[in-house]
C-alpha cells in the first residue's frame, strides 16, 4: 500500500497523517471544514509535506488510495452518510477504517450497501503518532481477510495492532479506561479524594507500570516465585470485596463541575500546549526505552 486516504482532519486524522507521511506513504486528506486545509499543514508543522494532498471531496480521495482512514464525528448518521461516499468511489479491495472510539463496525457498515465486509474499526489512542495501539475490530459482515490486511497494514506502519474476536461498545482499551474513571469519578465525587490526589495515584503509582507492561502480568511479577496463580489464590477474596464497593456514579452536572474544577486546580495555570509537549517527549523517551529492552512482550 502506497497511498493513504485520511479522512476527517482534526486531532486523531491530523496525527494519523503525520504518522503515514513519516513512514513515507501518500496522503490524500480531505475535510469538508473551510480552514481544513490550513489547520492540517499548521498540525504537520515539522513533518515533510511533500507526499501530502489535500482535496475537498472525500470520493476523490478514497477513490485514489490503497487504504482508507476515517477520522469523522463519533454520530451513526454522519458514519452512514460518509461510508456511503467512500463505498462508492473506492476500489472493491479497499480496506474501509474507522478510527471511532466506541461505535460499532457493524452499524458503521450499515452505510456501505456496495460492500459492507470491507468496513474494520482501526481505532487508535491519542495522540496516533505516538502512541502504537491500534484495536481492529470486525463487524458481522467483515471478511477475515480483510481483518488481515488492517492488522498487516497497521503493522507496517509501526502500530502495535490487537485484533478483538467479535466487537463491544468501547472496545478494550476504552472500556478499561471506562472502570478507571469509573471509580475515579466516585472517589472525587464521595469526598475521598481530589482530582489531584487520584492524577497522582496512578501517574506515580500504578500507571508507571502498566507503561512497561499490562495488567495481567504486572499482578503475574507481583506474585513472586508463585507469580499468578499465588495473587488470585491469596488476593482474590478481597478484591473481590473491593469490586463490590466500587462507586457507581452519574455524570451530573455537579459532579462535572467539581471535576473540571479539580483539573483548573491541578493545572494551576500551566498552559495546556505545554503540557502536551512534555507528555509527548515524556512518550518518546519511554516508547525508545522499550523498545531497547528486547524481553518486554
Amino acid at each position: 500500500m502506497s497511498t493513504v486516504a485520511v479522512v476527517g482532519t482534526g486531532v486523531i486524522g491530523a496525527s494519523w497523517a503525520a504518522l503515514f507521511l513519516a513512514r513515507g506513504l501518500d496522503v490524500v486528506a480531505t475535510d469538508p471544514a473551510p480552514d481544513a486545509e490550513e489547520r492540517l499543514r499548521g498540525a504537520l508543522e515539522g513533518t515533510p509535506t511533500d507526499r501530502l494532498r489535500f482535496v475537498t471531496d472525500a470520493g476523490e480521495a478514497a477513490a485514489a488510495a490503497d487504504f482508507v482512514q476515517e477520522n469523522g464525528p463519533e454520530r451513526e448518521d454522519v458514519k452512514h452518510a460518509l461510508f456511503a461516499v467512500l463505498d462508492e468511489a473506492a476500489r472493491p479491495e479497499v480496506v474501509l477504517a474507522s478510527s471511532s472510539s466506541g461505535l460499532l463496525p457493524s452499524a458503521i457498515a450499515r452505510g456501505c450497501p456496495r460492500h459492507p465486509e470491507r468496513v474494520v474499526v482501526g481505532h487508535p489512542f491519542n495522540p496516533p503518532h505516538l502512541i502504537p495501539l491500534v484495536e481492529v475490530v470486525p463487524g458481522r459482515d467483515t471478511a477475515p481477510e480483510v481483518v488481515d490486511r488492517a492488522v498487516a497494514f497497521y503493522t507496517s506502519v509501526g502500530k502495535r495492532p490487537i485484533r478483538l474476536t467479535r466487537e463491544v461498545p468501547g472496545h478494550i482499551a476504552n472500556r478499561l479506561q471506562a472502570a478507571l474513571w469509573q471509580e475515579a469519578y466516585s472517589l472525587v465525587e464521595r469526598g475521598i479524594a481530589t482530582v489531584a490526589d487520584v492524577d497522582t495515584a496512578i501517574a506515580y503509582g500504578p500507571g508507571l507500570r502498566w507503561a512497561v507492561l499490562g495488567p495481567f502480568l504486572n499482578q503475574h511479577l507481583s506474585g513472586g516465585p508463585g507469580g499468578l496463580a499465588h495473587v488470585l489464590a491469596h488476593l482474590g477474596p478481597p478484591t473481590e470485596e473491593w469490586w463490590r464497593d466500587l462507586g457507581r456514579v452519574h455524570l451530573t452536572p455537579e459532579l462535572a463541575e467539581t471535576l473540571c474544577a479539580g483539573v483548573a486546580a491541578e493545572l494551576d495555570g500551566t498552559d495546556d500546549a505545554r503540557l502536551v509537549a512534555a507528555r509527548d517527549a515524556v512518550l518518546d523517551r519511554l516508547l525508545a526505552a522499550k523498545a531497547a529492552q528486547p524481553d518486554l512482550p
